[in-house]
């Protein structure tokens, strides 16, 4: 892992985005690193467009503003791509994480991307469905971006997926079926 790692999140609200920065934030905190997790708003509503942002490092973190040129960029709702430019900032490196049906080569070609730029996508939404029983596909995004990023390892993100669903918030019946939509988003998703 590079020194500091940034990471823009792209996703409408109510899909769990911001929440899943913020997991992905103490996860990694547990792991050892520094972290930042925030949120930026739209107009604050269930379906609009929104980012969320995170900072991993291996030193303490100083900078307090969003991230403008992110190392991984998580595409929550792929019907984004037509309206926004998730890629914007990213650099020759970037990796992209992707919640759709489709092949990474196909969502390379449409969003122009460089070869140099890595391209993962997940089905985070079908399995959300299938082992959630919502379209809430921020736990399978968690579980695909420590794959295609490697910032976590997934027994680490597994530990904080259950504790921030714990404490009595939420049932047994909900925690497992999240932990097991992180694991099928890490072993599910695909390169291109």
């Amino acid at each position: 892992m590079a020194e500091t790692v940034e990471i823009r999140w792209h996703g409408r609200g109510g899909q769990g985005t911001v929440t899943a920065a913020k997991v992905l934030a103490d996860a990694c905190l547990s792991g050892g690193k520094y972290v930042q997790a925030f949120p930026e708003y739209g107009p604050e509503r269930a379906g609009a467009p929104l980012r969320a942002y995170n900072r991993i490092s291996t030193k303490p973190l100083r900078m307090h503003c969003p991230v403008t040129h992110p190392n991984i960029v998580a595409v929550v709702d792929a019907t984004l791509l037509d309206s926004i430019d998730v890629a914007e900032g990213a650099p020759d490196d970037a990796i992209f994480v992707v919640n759709t049906s489709k092949e990474p080569t196909e969502i390379r070609k449409k969003m122009g991307l460089k070869d140099t730029q890595k391209v993962f996508t997940v089905d985070a939404s079908k399995i959300a469905l299938e082992t959630i029983g919502r379209p809430l596909p921020n736990s399978c995004m968690l579980g695909a971006l420590a794959r295609a990023s490697g910032i976590i390892d997934i027994d680490t993100l597994l530990e904080d997926v259950k504790a921030s669903f714990s404490g009595g918030k939420f049932s047994e019946k909900i925690i497992t079926a999240n932990l097991e939509a992180t694991r099928r988003g890490y072993e599910e998703v695909k390169e291109g």
